[in-house]
């Protein structure tokens, strides 16, 4: 937890609410993560290393959608509310992490609303900057995904 710069000056209780929901996840290069439409269960905060995200479009050949390094995220379906990954992880330099479980995240939200709100905003704001009002697009995705479940 100290490792992640998106929770850098967290209020300690938030982080003391948020810290036995976050279990370790490493693995090699090669490795995939999840794959496209497999359940979506885990948010992913990197650490270090790299995780590619492709996606296979039903009637085209596989893209890739981007690259996630560290201090960023990846397996965003698992908090907004999808039931499946829209697309596939695969670690292409051996992968540190941590990863917490969507469900257990909205149970925390609803249960500790202002320490959702500032957690929310955490990884909402950990969206690149390349995408145009990404960072209000998501935070209102994570809040519909919170009401939803």
């Amino acid at each position: 937890m100290d490792r992640l710069l998106l929770f850098q000056d967290l209020d300690q209780k938030y982080l003391d609410l948020l810290k036995p929901l976050l279990e370790p996840f490493s693995c090699k290069a090669g490795v995939t993560v999840f794959q496209q439409g497999s359940e979506a269960d885990y948010l992913y905060l990197v650490i270090s290393g790299v995780a590619e995200m492709t996606y296979k479009p039903y009637d085209s050949v596989l893209i890739t959608v981007g690259h996630v390094e560290k201090d960023s995220l990846f397996g965003w379906s698992a908090v907004v509310g999808s039931e499946k990954y829209t697309s596939s992880a695969i670690a292409i330099e051996n992968l540190e992490a941590v990863r917490i479980h969507g469900n257990e995240l909205r149970k925390l939200c609803a249960e500790h609303p202002e320490a959702g709100r500032q957690i929310l905003e955490r990884l909402a704001s950990s969206v690149s900057s390349r995408w145009h009002d990404a960072q209000a697009q998501v935070k209102s995705m994570l809040e519909q995904g919170m009401q939803d479940k």
